[in-house]
C-alpha cells in the first residue's frame, strides 16, 4: 500500500475569499514579516505543484490537516472563542505570532553558524 493510499483522505477545500482577506490583512500591515512569510510559503509548497490537481501552489492537504490538528486539537477546526471575534481572526493572529517566532528562530540559527 502506498503512502498516499494509507494517508487519511482530507479533501482540500477552497477558502472563501472573505476568509483569505481576513487572514491576509494583518500580514499586509506587517511588511517586516513579508520576507519570512514568502520563504515559509515557498518551503511549504510541493515541488512541481503545477503537475497535480488542483494546479495551485498550495501546501499538501494531509500536511495542513496534521498541522491544524496539532495546533488546535480535535479535528483541526479553529473554533470560535472569547479571544477572537471569528475563527479567521484567530487564524490570522496565530499566523502573525508564528511568523514572528519563525523570524526570530531563523535569526538565532544564523547567529549560531557564525
Amino acid at each position: 500500500m502506498t503512502r498516499r493510499a494509507m494517508a487519511p483522505n482530507h479533501r482540500r477545500e477552497a477558502l472563501a475569499p472573505a476568509a483569505i482577506v481576513n487572514v491576509a490583512q494583518p500580514l499586509l500591515r506587517r511588511p517586516d514579516l513579508w520576507p519570512t512569510a514568502i520563504r515559509s510559503y515557498r518551503s511549504l509548497v510541493p515541488r512541481r505543484w503545477w503537475r497535480h490537481h488542483p494546479f495551485l501552489p498550495l501546501p499538501d492537504a494531509d500536511w495542513m490537516h496534521f498541522r491544524l490538528v496539532t495546533a488546535y486539537g480535535g479535528d483541526g477546526i479553529v473554533a470560535d472563542d472569547a479571544e477572537a471575534a471569528s475563527p479567521d481572526l484567530r487564524l490570522a493572529h496565530d499566523l502573525i505570532v508564528w511568523l514572528e517566532w519563525l523570524r526570530e528562530w531563523n535569526r538565532g540559527q544564523q547567529r549560531s553558524r557564525r
